[in-house]
Parts: C-alpha cells; sequence; structure tokens
C-alpha cells in the first residue's frame, strides 16, 4: 500500500544500486549524465567551476532530478535516467513527500580549488556504506555507516543535506532531516513531547551515532503507534502536506501563525542561502579593509572551538571579568559563537560606524581561522572580499552589538542594499556617497552602442516604460541595462536603480509582499517591487529604474499579480486593492522596467502574449564592429587579439547562418572585454574557457564541427 500511494520509492532504492558499480568509474558515469540530458533536450546543469565536471558524487546524481524543476521535466528527466541505467521499476507518477535540493546549489560539493581532495570519495563512502547498512544491519556495516557519516557530514557544502541524500536512496531506512521535516518532527501537537524534548535543538548536524539513534527511536514510536505514521515516507509526505496547506493558509487568509504550528522556516532555503549581517570593525576598519579580514575581539578566550557550547563560553568570559557589564556576556558569547560557527563563506557582511552610519560592504571568503601567532584581536578571523568602502547614512538607527544576524528582517536588508550599486563581485572598489553625473556621451564610451541606436532605445523606454533587452550571450545586457537607467537620470545614483532576478520558482510573495517566517511566527513582508514604488512615489520629480534578470524564466501573471496591468504605461497612477493589504497600491508613472533575457537559452518556452503587450523588445547585437570596440582594439593593439576577433566574426556568421542556432547565438563582445593584459595566456583562456563549452553546447550533435572551429580559433592566436 505504502508504494502504491508514494510511486516513487521502488524507483529510486533501484537506481540508488544502479549507482554502485560507477564508485570507481566516476569518469564513465559524468559521460552517462550528459546523455541523459541530450536525449531529454535539458541543459546539465552546473556542476563544477567551469561547467565542465570532472568527478561527481552520488547524492548530486540524485539531486538532478530532485530540485525544484516543473512537474512534466522531472518527469522526461526520470524516465531518460531510467532507460539509459536500466532501471525496471514503474516510473514515479508523483514526488509527494520527496526533498528537493535548492536550484542554486545543488551539488553535495564545493567546486574545485574550494573543495579537500577526498571530499568527493567521502560522499561515495559514505553512500556506499549507507547501502550495505541498509541492507544488512550488521555490526561492521553500522560501524562503517558511522565512521563516514562522520566524515562527510564536516564537509563544505553537506550539513543537512547528507540526510536528504540518504532518504533518497533507502527512504525506508533513513530520516530526511531537511527543515521542513526538523521542524515537524520536533513539534509537540504531531508527535511525543518527550521526543520533541530531546531532539528541539537543530542548532548543528547530528553525529552518525546520534542520527541512527533517533532513526531507532522512531521506529520504536512507529511500532508503537506513537506516530500515526509507520514509515519515514509517510511520515515526509505528512510533512510535506501540512507545510504546504499551512502556506497556503497563510497566503489566503493572511493568518498569523504561532511558531509551534509552523516552525522556524519551512522549506529548504536554510540549507545553503545567504545570510546577512550588521559588523562594527570598531577602530580597526582600515586595517581590515587592508588585510580583507573580518575578526570579533575577544582574544582572551583562547581557541573559541574548545568550548562545546555558547554557555561554556559565556562561563569563561565571566571567569575572566573583562567584559564592562555583566549583562554583556551573553550578547558576547553570542557575537563570538555566531562569529565561529554560524557564519559562512558567500554571506554578506555591513559594516557600520556607531549607530547612524555605514561605511562599507563585504562577502565572506573564508571558514573561520584561528592563529595563536597573530597580534592580539586579531587571533581568529575570516578573509573577506570588501566590495564597497566609504561613508553612508544608516536607514535609522542601528543596533549596538558588535554582530547582528539582520537576515529575516528583509526590508532593512534592502535598505542597506541601496546604499550600494552592485556591480558584481570582480573588484573591490572604493564607492562615494556623492553621486557623479551620468550622461548620454559616458554611456556611448561605455556601451559599444550607435549615438542612433541609443535614441530608439531611450525613446522606447521613455514611451512605454517597460524595455526588455534581449540578445546573445555575452552582449552586454546587464552591463547596458544599469548605465542606460544612468544616463536617463543623469546621474549614477544607485539609490534610485534596482535589479532582483527572476526564476522559476520566483514569486509575488517575493516580489510585492507575504507571509514570511518571523521571531515569533509569520508576518507580513514587504518585497523589492512594492518598496521600491513606495519609495519612487515619495520622490516625483526623479526617475527610478527597475532591472529584471532573466525576465522571461519567471511567470509573470503570477509574480506580478494584480498589478500586472498597473505597469503599462496608460495604467500608470491606476490604484488597485493589494491581495495581502486592505491598502490601495499603483505602479508611478516615474517607475520604468527594463528586463533582460538571453535568446541563446534552449530551455525556455515561447514569451506569452501578455509580456509581449506590456514590453517593447530591444535586441542587443554583437558590437564589434561599433566605434566604440574599434577603439578598444586600438588601445589594446595586439594583432593576435585582432585575428581571434576576425575569426569570432566569421563563427557568428555560421551561427547565423544555422538552422538550429540563428543570429540569438551569436556570440557577444563582452568575452572580450577585459581590463587585464591581453596577453597568451588570457586569449587562451578566453577560448578554453568561454568559447568552447558555449561551442560544445551549441553543436552538441556535431563534434567534428566544434574540433574544426578549435583549431580555428588557437591557430588565431599563433
Amino acid at each position: 500500500m505504502e508504494n502504491t500511494k508514494l510511486s516513487w520509492v521502488d524507483f529510486y532504492m533501484e537506481f540508488a544500486d544502479k549507482l554502485r558499480p560507477f564508485a570507481e568509474n566516476r569518469i564513465f558515469l559524468i559521460e552517462k549524465i550528459k546523455q541523459v540530458f541530450d536525449a531529454a533536450g535539458m541543459t546539465l546543469p552546473k556542476l563544477e567551476v567551469d561547467g565542465n565536471p570532472v568527478d561527481i558524487d552520488p547524492f548530486t546524481v540524485f539531486g538532478l532530478f530532485n530540485k525544484h524543476i516543473r512537474h512534466n521535466n522531472r518527469l522526461a528527466l526520470v524516465s531518460v535516467f531510467a532507460q539509459e541505467f536500466d532501471v525496471t521499476s514503474t516510473i514515479p507518477k508523483d514526488f509527494d513527500g520527496v526533498p528537493c535540493v535548492n536550484n542554486q546549489k545543488a551539488t553535495f560539493y564545493f567546486f574545485l580549488g574550494e573543495r579537500n581532495a577526498d571530499d568527493i570519495d567521502n560522499l561515495w563512502r559514505i553512500f556506499l556504506a549507507a547501502l550495505d547498512y541498509a541492507d544488512t544491519h550488521s555490526a561492521e556495516s553500522r560501524l562503517s555507516f558511522i565512521e563516514y557519516f562522520d566524515k562527510a557530514i564536516q564537509q563544505k557544502g553537506v550539513k543537512w543535506n547528507l540526510t536528504m541524500g540518504l532518504f533518497w536512496i533507502r527512504p525506508y531506512e533513513y530520516l530526511n532531516l531537511d527543515s521542513r521535516n526538523r521542524w515537524y518532527l520536533v513539534n509537540p501537537e504531531i508527535i511525543p513531547a518527550s521526543f520533541a524534548q530531546k531532539y528541539h535543538d537543530f542548532s548543528t548536524p547530528l553525529s552518525g551515532t546520534e542520527y541512527l539513534e533517533m532513526i531507532h527511536e522512531c521506529r520504536t514510536y512507529f511500532a508503537e503507534g506513537s506516530f500515526k505514521y509507520k514509515s519515514f515516507p509517510e511520515f515526509s509526505s505528512s510533512a510535506w502536506e501540512v507545510s504546504e496547506a499551512v502556506n497556503e493558509q497563510e497566503r489566503y487568509r493572511g493568518k498569523q501563525l504561532d511558531r509551534t504550528e509552523v516552525g522556524e522556516a519551512i522549506g529548504d532555503k536554510d540549507v545553503t542561502s545567504v545570510h546577512y549581517w550588521i559588523y562594527s570593525p570598531y577602530d580597526d576598519w582600515d586595517e581590515m579593509y587592508e588585510d580583507g579580514i573580518i575578526t570579533i575581539g575577544r582574544d582572551y578566550l583562547g581557541d573559541p572551538l574548545q568550548y562545546a557550547t555558547k554557555s561554556a563560553m559565556q562561563a569563561k568570559m565571566l571567569e575572566c571579568g573583562t567584559e564592562k557589564y555583566t549583562t554583556s556576556y551573553r550578547n558576547a558569547s553570542l557575537e563570538v559563537w555566531q562569529f565561529v560557527h554560524d557564519i559562512k563563506p558567500g554571506d554578506v557582511i555591513f559594516a557600520k560606524r556607531g549607530m547612524s552610519s555605514v561605511i562599507g560592504r563585504g562577502v565572506v571568503t573564508s571558514e573561520f581561522i584561528y592563529d595563536d601567532t597573530k597580534p592580539t584581536e586579531f587571533k581568529y578571523y575570516r578573509r573577506i572580499k570588501w566590495t564597497h568602502k566609504g561613508e553612508w547614512e544608516h536607514p535609522g538607527k542601528a543596533v549596538t552589538k558588535r554582530l547582528t544576524d539582520i537576515t529575516q528582517y528583509t526590508d532593512y536588508i534592502e535598505k542597506l542594499k541601496t546604499l550600494f550599486e552592485e556591480e558584481g563581485e570582480e573588484e573591490i572598489e572604493e564607492t562615494s556617497p556623492q553621486h557623479p553625473s551620468y550622461t548620454e556621451e559616458d554611456f556611448l564610451k561605455e556601451v559599444y552602442m550607435g549615438k542612433s541606436d541609443y535614441e530608439i532605445l531611450t525613446t522606447l523606454l521613455r514611451n512605454k516604460k517597460n524595455v526588455i533587452l534581449q540578445g546573445a550571450p555575452g552582449v552586454g545586457k546587464t552591463f547596458a541595462a544599469k548605465r542606460l537607467a544612468y544616463s536617463l537620470m543623469g546621474i549614477k545614483d544607485p539609490n534610485r536603480v534596482m535589479m532582483v532576478q527572476f526564476h522559476q520558482n520566483y514569486s509575488y510573495e517575493d516580489f510585492i509582499m507575504g507571509f514570511r517566517p518571523s521571531a515569533s511566527g509569520f508576518e507580513l513582508k514587504k518585497g523589492p517591487f512594492y518598496n521600491f514604488c513606495k519609495k519612487a512615489n515619495e520622490d516625483k520629480e526623479n526617475d527610478y529604474f527597475f532591472i529584471i534578470d532573466e525576465i522571461n524564466r519567471g511567470n509573470l501573471s503570477k509574480i506580478f499579480g494584480e498589478l500586472f496591468m498597473l505597469i503599462e504605461n496608460d495604467k500608470r497612477g491606476v490604484s488597485l486593492q493589494l491581495l495581502y493589504s486592505d491598502e490601495k497600491f499603483d505602479v508611478p508613472e516615474n517607475v520604468y522596467i527594463i528586463g533582460m533575457m538571453n535568446t541563446a537559452d534552449r530551455s525556455l518556452a515561447i514569451l506569452d502574449y501578455a509580456l509581449r503587450r506590456r514590453f517593447a523588445f530591444y535586441e542587443l547585437s554583437p558590437a564589434f564592429s561599433s566605434e566604440g570596440f574599434r577603439k578598444y582594439r586600438e588601445e589594446i593593439d595586439n594583432p593576435k587579439f585582432d585575428r581571434l576577433i576576425d575569426s569570432i566574426e566569421n563563427l557568428n556568421k555560421v551561427i547565423e547562418n544555422d538552422d538550429s542556432l540563428g543570429r540569438g547565438f551569436r556570440i557577444g563582445h563582452s568575452y572580450f572585454c577585459t581590463k587585464q593584459d591581453v596577453d597568451d595566456m588570457w586569449l587562451n583562456s578566453v577560448i578554453t574557457y568561454e568559447i568552447l563549452p558555449l561551442l560544445s553546447e551549441y553543436w552538441f550533435d556535431e563534434p567534428s564541427k566544434v574540433k574544426s572551429w578549435e583549431h580555428t580559433l588557437r591557430s588565431s592566436i599563433q
């Protein structure tokens, strides 16, 4: 009966068995995976830093079809996997209760340069040990499972995801502990209070021994009837159904739900999401900026990893008597604990001075480091890439604590983000709170576009108010979009420009407003477009520009909801009732929307009429023949570079005349724009890591053509 209800279980177990032989032949496994995606007509997700996987673990293979993609696409992918790997079990009809990885971080390993040499090997070891233990329950296999579990759980990019992977391969043997299940598992309204009390703290992952003990305890409750479920798949399916029902209820009724009903965070976002922190460097700001680090001080504690709990750390602080006030020990120990254990690479740090100034922004790039040889106050630290330095007015009064996790305060984060122009993380730049002028001439110097084309584009945007910049890969759509906004404003003011990126799971609740977890349950949170329009309404003398990357990947009708009509140029200023609020809302006349879409994306469906009717479409083409790019070539003054560009222009003619490709697949000029020295190493790098992977994707069924063009391109720089 269980397998009838949950049609995926048998398939998943057999597929896990089919992966066993590939533990020692992973290159062949990668080739088979490529064949699967080719046969399914889908693009293989990014599995390595340069897109070309050199190794893979079995859980990541499962993750390829256990992510948030459309149901039909998922079924199609599973069907091809079944054919390629000779899986005889019935193809699943549904995936009820199957946990999914985050689309933005779907691998169980970090990419080359960031992972340890044995990370993927360890994942294979726990995979094989888990299958052996599930099938035999021998004492020897139990010890192996615990040993390899404890190794894998500590690796970068793993954490609770490991239990998700174990659940995939043997659903009746292993308990998935993603955030949805962790909430459900310790809810006293659902399971025995004694169990909830024992496992209430999931601040750190369990050890292998603790994990197996929890599984054993759950099985005991299953047998006793203390749970209303008889298996882990039933439990997971119920957790999914209940949490979805709760989400639906609060979405449409606007009910403020208690934490015991919904838990701290429903969904899987907590596994890999970026956290935002407000941080005070005190008097060490210049030194930290120069060194590219952040520290939390309090070196008198010694190695902070020696303390098993925050309480132990707090007791040591009290013993040393170093804090100014007794009441500050709790905050002090929390700050150090979070700095050591909670901050992760990729987290964003906003640096502040006092309660009224923001002085910088950076992105964490390392794990926690303890170096006893360093001077006082810098013994433990994290490396950080500072992206901005300057001074801006803090929105309201900042907290006095040195370090605070502000991730849940989305409105606050958006206000901080607007202080900075996020051009990416490629360069560390000094940013001044003074906004320089930016003219049409500035635009034409930076963006390789003719004056007449610029006039057409600006006229379209002024008249229609909504424009989509479409074009081939590398034509500089994002680069042009922000500078287009600045040129129309006449000033380089990032406070009046905002950028978001759409994806398949982006929703009205993300974009306009919706209920989100808070410290006391759920509360109504305003989204970026709502806040942006409100700010523009208060400053109607100035123009504001909202930029949407990958606009065609989102469901526009779903994301804009009742506001979809209001973005039309003749509906600006018209008010409508919002779904979640009693207030009337309008899209101001001084808000302009610039969308971007990549015309070479094979996976995109035809755009619907509603989108086309509300936006003007402007194509950005490769600008190799433009006056700006010609001057750029003259400045480089490199014959090899000139020959390579000539070859690329010839290649683009071939691509444009290819019946299976067309002009939307041409190669853009931005691949060849750089501030670095254009030497032989740079030229080889562009060909090897930028152009050839693109051609391999374009002509995946014509490898001889790819080889021929590889020879042509490499010959041009000899």
